[in-house]
């Protein structure tokens, strides 16, 4: 095995991980009947205002399954939307888990500060795009990551302005709602929003047939008649829009929104929650096309399954927030940065981002085969293992959301757990581990070609 395949032996995993059997293997119905139950108990106890997908009971999961309470194993296309990057339970992330555990579990990195904090610092700034001198913050979410990038490009520029985009996501808080182009289920009776959010069109090349140049003119044209550019504090995009569909921008559309901030005094933030660590096939989507952002956002990949988020960014934009104007109680809780340090040991040492490409290289081909067959899909997109497929009402492009409902659940009841996604609600997203097994990955594909072409 070569850190540039995930092909593994069918009881192992290429990263490690829990030695699970590496099969997708059915012994009840999906969802079982000890799964049923504790759905049971779960309406009776959780606010339904929390979300699922599918309703079976996780006891296990590593390389590439979950196994459920009913002795169910699935195949993980999801990664916990993009949060088990390394695998579930990696070793080193295990490792240096147990190790922090056993030490001390919190003290408040604002009241009695520790080494963890400060090295997982030390490889943000090492790993992130640019050489320049950077800093970096630590935090819990996502979304709080991208709230206190806005805080701190407000203090920088002394600007008020945020331009973000359309089918972008950014998170569940009140400014990041507002931020979030989705209104279902994400906005919907929760406001009235923070001020100051402006929103442009993105990119959007199997929508709206532009090239980069032009989609670019499209987008500062408004940002400059309808906010102006001197107000503007910060430029917000996701490199590859998430939950908005896995739109990549037309080459050319960043870089070209990077200079225009840098030329106007912008800080210009990369959100790079869902795409960043390996994920695409690069340590960072702004690495494709090697652009270097003002300051960047991370989280989910960053940590293994642990809470930890973080923003990192040029140090004097970082340092322009005065003392005391950035922090949490929880952020960076030491046993997070121990496990990130592990999460990031894991994809340097398997290099990662090569196995990201490789599981691109497989399954790009196969989709492309399943579009041709079938005539749903309108779009194939995405980098490295962050893909996804638009379906379409054949012979048109009008979005078909029943059918990708209907795909995803023949792919649950198969045991392949598959993510929805998109402002029209029509794309099927896949974010495997990059710790499955090859033979796993083929077997996805043969069951969502097989609810594909059935829909």
């Amino acid at each position: 095995m070569t850190a540039s395949s995930p092909t593994a032996p069918a009881g192992t995993s290429p990263v490690g991980g829990p030695a699970l059997p590496q099969q997708r293997r059915l012994v009840t119905e999906i969802p079982g009947p000890r799964s049923v139950e504790l759905q049971t108990r779960r309406t009776a106890a959780v606010s339904s205002g929390v979300g699922g997908t599918l309703p079976v009971f996780i006891t296990a999961a590593g390389g590439g399954v979950l196994v459920d309470v009913d002795g169910n194993s699935l195949i993980d296309m999801g990664s916990g939307i993009a949060v088990t990057t390394v695998g579930n339970a990696a070793p080193h992330v295990v490792s240096r888990v147990q190790e922090q555990v056993a030490a001390f579990t919190h003290t408040c990195f604002m009241v009695t500060p520790y080494a963890g904090y400060v090295e997982v610092c030390e490889a943000l700034n090492r790993l992130t795009p640019g050489s320049h001198e950077k800093r970096s913050a630590l935090f819990n979410a996502g979304a709080e990551a991208v709230e206190n990038a806005v805080k701190i490009a407000r203090a920088y520029t002394k600007r008020q302005a945020v331009v973000v985009f359309e089918h972008g996501y950014h998170g569940r808080t009140n400014l990041t709602m507002g931020m979030t182009a989705k209104n279902m289920p994400y906005k919907q009776s929760f406001g009235p929003f923070a001020p100051e959010v402006y929103r442009v069109p993105l990119s959007y090349p199997y929508r709206d047939r532009l090239d980069a140049k032009d989609a670019l003119r499209r987008a500062i044209t408004r940002i400059d008649k309808e906010v102006g550019a001197t107000n503007v504090a910060a430029i917000v995009i996701e490199p590859i829009a998430g939950e908005g569909g896995f739109i990549v921008p037309a080459q050319g559309f960043l870089p070209g929104l990077a200079e225009y901030a840098q030329a106007n005094g912008i800080v210009f933030v990369a959100d790079e929650i869902q795409t960043g660590f390996a994920r695409t096939g690069d340590w960072f989507a702004c690495d494709h096309e090697g652009v270097v952002p003002d300051l960047i956002t991370t989280a989910k990949g960053i940590a293994g399954g642990l809470p930890l988020a973080a923003v990192t960014g040029r140090a004097q934009i970082m340092d322009a927030v005065h003392t005391g104007g950035l922090g949490g109680t929880f952020g960076g809780n030491p046993v997070a940065c121990a496990a990130a340090l592990g999460a990031i040991a894991t994809m340097e040492e398997s290099d990662l981002p090569a196995t990201a490409r490789h599981i691109e290289s497989v399954m790009v081909p196969r989709l492309r085969a399943m579009a041709e067959k079938s005539g749903r899909i309108g779009d194939i997109r995405g980098r490295g293992a962050m893909l996804a497929v638009e379906l379409v009402i054949p012979g048109s492009d009008e979005p078909d959301p029943a059918a990708t409902s209907a795909v995803a659940a023949a792919c649950h009841t198969q045991g392949v757990l598959v993510l929805t996604a998109g402002t029209y609600g029509n794309v099927l997203r896949f974010l495997p581990p990059l710790s499955i097994p090859e033979h796993l990955l083929t077997e996805a594909l043969d069951v969502l070609e097989q609810a594909v072409l059935t829909a």
